[in-house]
């Protein structure tokens, strides 16, 4: 069984950055994707962002060359770098593992249990 657990969310000032992390418990994770979600204040959950397992990334559009999302296999770990923060980026944040259909990533391996962003102006 996969365990995923977030850390690194906290309260900033538009413009700052914040890191988030996900350690992941079990050998599934080498050979599989990793996405973050988020879910904004009373707007529906979202994919920010995707890698697979040639470290192929794709990230939505309102955070493109903003957000960066990375692996460490060796550490069992994934990251999701994040600067110019901005008020809408404010959420909870996901980490999962999946795979991918074609283009389309299905978060169906593990979940984390969500951290708060928080992004004030």
């Amino acid at each position: 069984q996969v365990h995923l657990v977030e850390s690194g969310g906290g309260l900033v000032q538009t413009g700052e950055s914040l890191t988030l992390s996900c350690g992941v418990s079990g050998s599934i994770f080498s050979f599989g994707a990793a996405g973050w979600y988020r879910q904004p204040p009373g707007k529906l959950r979202e994919l920010v962002a995707t890698i697979n397992r040639s470290n192929r990334t794709n990230y939505t559009d309102s955070v493109k060359g903003r957000f960066s999302i990375s692996r460490d296999n060796a550490k069992n770990a994934v990251y999701l770098q994040m600067n110019n923060l901005k008020p809408e980026d404010t959420g909870v944040y996901w980490c999962t593992l999946g795979s991918f259909m074609g283009t389309d990533y299905y978060p169906n391996l593990g979940w984390g249990q969500g951290t708060q962003v928080t992004v004030s102006s």
